[in-house]
């Protein structure tokens, strides 16, 4: 059995089937009002090899100028969409803390996707938990310690998992390795859906 760093849980098969397919068809509303654009990573502006956008009163950006949430979607300038009643939910049930997330990231990885190791550090509030959940396509998501250098451990991620990072490894390094094609049928196209929900400010 995988041991995983304090801190960090793995609930598999959290969202069956039905639930999945809800959740995407309210996704795809939110990307309908704020499409998904390419973010680029800061002075270099190489951009990142997964598609993004968000959800909620605040959305995290990265482009030449940094990392940061800001209030409205850099491309068409619009406020970003309300986080759907479901994920909202979802937070209360899991994660125990006393107010809601400001935040949820959209990814969208294709077959050649991949995201390196990093923290999810531009937050205000590291006493919130951060929870993301999985749809589409399987991955091998890996996850270490608060240093870089700390080893690592990989497992995969298969559509309707939910992983949450709190406590003392709400600062871990984690990032996906690979996306395992065809291995699921909830997106048409293939390919998978990350969703980040994230307390931003105290």
């Amino acid at each position: 059995m995988l041991v995983l760093p304090k801190g960090v849980r793995h609930i598999p098969g959290h969202l069956d089937r039905a639930e999945q397919q809800v959740l995407v068809d309210e996704i795809r509303a939110v990307v309908r009002e704020a499409p998904l654009y390419r973010p680029q990573m800061p002075r270099t502006g190489k951009p990142l090899s997964v598609r993004m956008t968000n959800c909620g009163d605040l959305g995290w950006v990265a482009d030449k100028s940094g990392y940061r949430y800001q209030e409205d979607h850099p491309v068409t300038g619009a406020p970003w969409p309300p986080i759907p009643p479901r994920l909202l939910k979802l937070w209360d049930e899991l994660c125990g803390y006393p107010a809601p997330p400001q935040a949820c990231l959209v990814n969208f990885y294709d077959t050649s996707a991949r995201m390196g190791l990093h923290q999810d550090r531009d937050e205000e509030d590291f006493s919130a938990p951060v929870l993301s959940v999985s749809l589409g396509d399987a991955c091998l998501f890996r996850i270490g310690g608060t240093d870089r250098k700390q080893p690592t451990k990989s497992f995969r991620l298969e559509s309707g998992d939910v992983v949450i990072l709190g406590g003392e490894s709400r600062l871990a390094f984690h990032g996906v390795d690979r996306i395992y094609p065809m291995t699921s049928t909830l997106l048409k196209d293939g390919g998978r859906i990350n969703l980040t929900l994230r307390r931003v400010k105290a």
